[in-house]
């Protein structure tokens, strides 16, 4: 944009200061004289008499005062050089050209003043004192004076000249805006488009000293540009033409629009992104009320340019965090990371419409990929900010930005965004090819600050996003057995990733879809050699600041094999514990009962296996290719036994009676019970934990239709699976009790409960734990359980002389593990026990069938948690005499008695005297 030349006469510049100028400013901007507060003039006509008294004041002092007459031999020769007209009929035009005057002719004395400026040599004594400034320095107070001034020139300059919706209207600003946009004498000459161009014009060329540009672009950017997009891009060919659209040539509109792209380019990004998102204003408003001032809607061209120019500052370089801030504090919220800022974090609309900004691509972009290819590392980069409010904004827009891409475009936001992302974890994968140069052993692959970054920046996306599209859950599937390798080195020492691991590793198998989450906790075991795993080469080591790394392994000598047996076999067991604690936070859910019924029926090809398959062939008929390979085979395959029963046993040992959340696990578990007792049966491998995880099995399923839960007709049609395996059992099974229980249950199931057996009942009512079921099973109990009564007494006559009272348990006491919460004797109040009903619990502790121990138990430590005194007079004994069977031995080999029973908790829980 052409400028004006700069002032010829050196002798002026030289004896005009800046004291002199801006003491002209002062006076043509000053309030006015007396005469102007008459009642019947109104405020237009107060505006225009000021404005022409202050004109008239600063001409008298230009030509009566000679100390005036530098300023004014300056005035003058910069307005020889002006390319537009000073003078108008109309005041407040007449005005803003004495304005613009006066501060070219500051402009021109700062250039001059600075360029004779050459400050001395500091003094070495006084190295603490401070620089001499550079006369072209503005105080304070001076800055105050050239921003009423620029204020003046954009509002009487710029504002009155902007077509609707072009901009934010005087009217909606100020009462004072609101006065001066009704005595502009549109009419008058100058054009109107002609008084807009020049005033952009000047400003600009004022704007070309730093210092007076930062006071221009700092508050009035927004209307510069506003006018700068009317000049150089409205469109001419209108409707209803005006003469403001004709006045401008095409090389002012060329030059116009050349100007401003090169303001947008040189000042700070956020506030232009600002700026231009205010011009492009919002969708069209109503109004209810008469009085209430309504904004125009930008109109179509300056929207789609507006839209342009904001693609422009978002491909260039850091153009993300330029809309981001531009956005969050032109939003009312204040710079990034100020006092405002943890309440923008929480507003999520701004995010939003971040995000699908960020998503979109611009017409200016050649394809989607190429501008996914150019913005995603930006977005990525959103994540790693140090402060931690400005990070706070910034993770939460990228969080919503990776989730808007990924459901817009989710092949482009796998291969630019996800892959990147999980780019350490993917390069220490079985499936990946390590270069050579980088299979030297202790050469780092992935550092503790790349590990790190990447662990914390998948929490922000996947757990806080907490978004399970398909392609977020399958970017991650790949990584899973990595991520839970990781988190398992982490419990091994103090480490702040471990909880953000298992964060999302929680996460991802909730979200999972139950098969799959079922074949990752298999891979997490090690039961599922298809799951990707970490690479044989590679290990995790503690670094010096604290965190994890990825490195080569070391070559393992000869002598170092047992060693290394010795690491794989604890390896394979920390894994297993660790899984354990995962599945403990996974029960509420579904899944842990779900993978222990799963781990149930791999126990069951375990504990009946088909040994056809592991006979060997005559030596003669085979190679020794293929003698090698079946040795392979069946030692992989007591592996994988192995590897099920040690898991078993972690489980049974971390899990809770709650494992189990609905009554579809239940039938599930019984009915893998009942199938291993029929394989077992088949095999001729019975044994008496098997009996017993039989006699509980159906004792639970005898709790269920005896009314402990509220059955529905789909629980009926849950539990109609279980009548194949009953029947087999009532036909196979060598023990008549439960053969008898088997036909029962198999009628009661069918009927829908309509038709229930005594023997039905029973169990039920034993379960319970009722009274008043006692009188009718005494006989049956008697009868079935005669030899068993006799052994208990046998041995518990070493413990106690008292005299033997009566045995009272039942044929089915042994079905269902738990004391009823409706049980009359741990219901009871403390101190209300008897002598025989302490015996009776005394005698159950030493019975064959290990439910009823566990059941006694309970009752046990009830009543000595509960303080009763007759229980706290054989605490010692309890403690000391009770057979090793009942304590915690049996409860890891046990499953019967790993589901029933509870430890005695006296030693390690007692209550203070």
């Amino acid at each position: 944009m052409a400028a004006p030349g700069r002032a010829a006469g050196s002798r002026a510049l030289e004896m005009c200061g800046l004291g002199r100028i801006l003491e002209a400013l002062k006076l043509l901007l000053s309030p006015g004289g007396s005469g102007l507060s008459s009642l019947q003039m109104t405020k237009c006509d107060v505006l225009l008499a000021t404005l022409k008294s202050n004109l008239s004041a600063l001409e008298d002092e230009l030509l009566k005062d000679p100390h005036w007459n530098e300023l004014k031999l300056l005035r003058d020769e910069i307005a020889n050089k002006a390319e537009w007209p000073l003078n108008s009929v109309d005041v407040t035009w007449s005005f803003t050209s004495q304005t613009l005057l006066l501060l070219l002719c500051l402009k021109e004395t700062m250039i001059y003043l600075a360029a004779d400026f050459s400050p001395g040599k500091p003094n070495p004594r006084t190295p603490e004192a401070a620089p001499a400034l550079s006369p072209d320095t503005l105080s304070v107070a001076q800055q105050k004076t050239v921003q009423s001034a620029l204020q003046f020139v954009v509002t009487l300059g710029i504002c009155p000249y902007l077509m609707p919706g072009v901009g934010v209207p005087l009217r909606c600003r100020t009462e004072f805006g609101a006065g001066v946009q009704d005595v502009v004498r549109l009419d008058a000459a100058p054009d109107a488009a002609q008084r807009l161009y020049t005033s952009c014009r000047v400003l600009l060329n004022i704007a070309q000293h730093a210092s007076l540009g930062s006071l221009i672009f700092c508050r009035h950017l927004g209307d510069i540009a506003a006018g700068l997009c009317q000049l150089g891009f409205c469109p001419t060919k209108r409707k209803s033409l005006k003469p403001e659209g004709e006045v401008l040539t095409e090389e002012e509109r060329a030059l116009s629009r050349e100007a401003l792209r090169d303001i947008l380019d040189q000042v700070y990004q956020p506030l232009a992104v600002r700026e231009l998102l205010i011009l492009q204003g919002g969708p069209a408003q109503s109004c209810t009320e008469a009085k209430t001032q309504v904004r125009c809607r930008a109109p179509a061209w300056l929207r789609r340019l507006c839209g342009q120019l904001l693609s422009e500052r978002l491909m260039r370089p850091s153009g993300v965090q330029a809309v981001v801030r531009g956005i969050l504090e032109g939003a009312g919220a204040g710079p990034a990371g100020g006092s405002d800022a943890e309440a923008t974090a929480a507003d999520w609309k701004k995010c939003d419409l971040i995000a699908k900004i960020l998503a979109s691509c611009p017409q200016q972009s050649l394809s989607p990929e190429d501008y996914y290819r150019d913005i995603c590392p930006q977005i990525l980069d959103l994540f790693h900010f140090q402060d931690k409010l400005t990070a706070r904004q910034f993770q939460r827009v990228a969080t919503t930005t990776f989730i808007t891409m990924s459901s817009e475009h989710p092949q482009l936001a796998a291969k630019y965004l996800l892959q990147p992302l999980l780019a350490p974890l993917h390069q220490c994968l079985n499936t990946a090819e390590i270069p050579e140069s980088d299979m030297v052993p202790g050469t780092i692959l992935v550092t503790e600050e790349e590990l790190t970054r990447c662990i914390e920046d998948v929490f922000k996306v996947y757990v806080v996003g907490n978004d399970p599209s398909p392609v977020l859950v399958d970017s991650l599937l790949p990584v899973l057995r990595v991520l839970f390798s990781l988190y398992c080195f982490t419990k091994q020492s103090v480490s702040h990733i471990r909880s953000l691991c298992q964060e999302i590793l929680l996460w991802i198998l909730e979200k999972l879809e139950r098969k799959k989450a079922i074949a990752s906790l298999e891979g997490f075991a090690g039961l599922n050699k298809s799951v990707s795993s970490l690479h044989s080469l590679c290990q995790f080591r503690a670094a010096a600041q604290g965190g994890i790394m990825i490195t080569i392994k070391e070559a393992i000598c000869d002598e170092d094999e047992d060693e290394a047996l010795y690491q794989k076999v604890s390896s394979e067991q920390c894994q297993l514990e660790c899984l354990g604690d995962l599945l403990f936070y996974c029960q509420e859910c579904g899944l842990a009962g779900d993978f222990f019924i799963f781990c149930l029926k791999d126990l069951t090809h375990v504990a009946v296996e088909n040994k056809a398959k592991l006979e060997m062939k005559p030596f003669s008929s085979q190679s020794l290719l293929e003698l090698e390979q079946h040795q392979t085979l069946l030692v992989e395959g007591r592996e994988q036994k192995l590897l099920v029963l040690q898991l078993m046993a972690v489980l049974c040992e971390r899990m809770s009676e709650q494992i189990f959340t609905n009554i579809t696990q239940v039938v599930d578990f019984v009915a893998v019970t009942l199938q291993r007792a029929c394989a077992s049966l088949a095999c001729q491998a019975e044994s008496t934990v098997e009996s017993q995880t039989l006699s509980l099995s159906m004792g639970l399923v005898a709790v269920m239709l005896g009314g402990a839960v509220q059955l529905k007709s789909s629980d009926f049609a849950v539990l109609k699976q279980l009548l194949p395996l009953l029947e087999m059992v009532s036909r196979t099974y060598p023990d008549p009790v439960i053969q008898e229980l088997a036909v029962d249950l198999r009628i009661t199931i069918s009927t829908h409960g309509a038709f229930s057996t005594e023997a039905v009942s029973v169990a039920a009512q034993s379960t319970l734990n009722k009274k008043d079921a006692e009188g009718k099973t005494e006989a049956c109990q008697q009868a079935s359980h005669g030899r068993s009564t006799d052994e208990s007494r046998s041995h518990f006559e070493q413990h106690q002389s008292h005299e033997k009272p009566k045995q009272t348990g039942l044929k089915s006491a042994a079905l269902v593990p738990q004391v009823s919460q409706h049980s009359p004797i741990t219901n009871q109040k403390s101190g209300s026990i008897t002598t025989e009903q302490l015996q009776e619990v005394l005698l159950s502790a030493y019975d064959p069938q290990i439910p009823t121990r566990a059941a006694a138990l309970r009752t046990l430590s009830h009543w000595i948690e509960q303080r009763e005194a007759k229980a706290l007079e054989l605490q010692e004994k309890l403690l000391t005499g009770l057979p090793c069977c009942q304590m915690h031995t049996l409860r890891k080999s046990c499953l019967a008695c790993w589901l029933s029973m509870t430890v005695v908790k006296t030693s390690t829980h007692r209550r203070p005297e």
